[in-house]
């Protein structure tokens, strides 16, 4: 296990300055310049290239990638041109805040998607695992900003029990986190369901209710075992897309996370700024899935590596 470790960190290098390329590339294709949004729509042509100039951007592409690329491996991520500060010094507050919603959003959502998908496969074809499934679909077809806004209206707006955004106390984060979660649940729900009536039809489960074990026994400590290979898999790759669906739901809540911050830079044309928090992201979703195939074998100890 820690050689395959080993192996798996050093080849995450080669890939991400792979994606370091690709986002380079990408972020200076789009239209847009940030000079003349920093100059302003009245700014004269000679002050906007003196603005390109002092930003280097008026240079060839190569050239800057290799200075950006350069001063990331010292921990320079560059100078934010909207804020004038560090892109660290911009992140640095904002990251505890999207983590924390993450491992929130992820926390709740899992307990709830693996209860109602075991629960669903010990009563195939009763209602309970009929009503749970309809919920699940409906769950994944729902867009989490569509499902953000009506969480205000009824909760915040309606009831007036939980705030409509910001973080003044820990309700801020309720709505946030049901908004984000909901869909991954129903994911699990389904997945978690279908591993687990492959699993219960299988000849280990016969067995092991023939020799008199509890049934929650052979339910948890048997067919769940084997099934959780497949529910930490759909898990970590969910993860991912809990990232993304903070840019939505953090800017419909008003939170002051990374999300938001990718969507005003976006919008800003704050090229050090989205640069470091795509690698950022693309860091994070890699790391994620390392530590998810780390646990197969804790899980599972029938599961090697080569």
């Amino acid at each position: 296990m820690g050689k395959y470790t080993v192996k798996r960190i050093i080849n995450m290098i080669p890939l991400l300055f792979v994606i370091s390329i690709i986002i380079f590339l990408f972020i200076h294709l789009i239209p847009g310049d940030p000079a003349r949004q920093i100059a302003g729509p009245t700014a004269t042509i000679g002050e906007v290239d003196e603005i390109r100039n002092q930003l280097g951007l008026n240079q060839p592409l190569v050239p800057q990638y290799i200075k950006w690329i350069t001063g990331i491996f010292t921990g320079n991520f560059g100078v934010s041109y909207a804020n004038k500060t560090t892109v660290i010094a911009l992140l640095a507050p904002r990251l505890p805040i999207t983590i924390y919603l993450t491992i929130c959003s992820i926390t709740w959502s899992a307990i709830m998607g693996i209860i109602i998908g075991v629960l669903a496969a010990v009563n195939r074809g009763r209602a309970f695992d009929l009503i749970g499934m309809v919920i699940a679909i409906a769950g994944i077809s729902l867009p989490n900003f569509w499902l953000g806004l009506q969480l205000m209206q009824i909760f915040a707006v309606n009831l007036r029990i939980l705030p409509t955004g910001g973080l003044d106390s820990w309700k801020g984060y309720i709505l946030p986190s049901i908004a984000m979660g909901a869909g991954i649940m129903c994911i699990l729900a389904r997945v978690t369901r279908s591993s687990m009536i492959e699993n219960l039809g299988k000849d280990y489960i016969r067995t092991a209710r023939a020799k008199g074990l509890p049934e929650h026994r052979v339910i948890m400590r048997h067919a769940f075992k084997n099934s959780s290979i497949d529910v930490i898999t759909v898990t970590a790759l969910q993860i991912g897309a809990l990232i993304a669906g903070s840019v939505v739901v953090e800017s419909v809540f008003s939170i002051p996370g990374l999300g938001r911050l990718l969507v005003d830079s976006i919008g800003f044309r704050d090229y050090e700024v989205v640069q470091a928090l795509i690698l950022f992201f693309s860091l994070e979703y890699m790391v994620i899935n390392l530590l998810a195939d780390i646990l197969y074998g804790i899980i599972n100890p029938r599961v090697r590596y080569e």
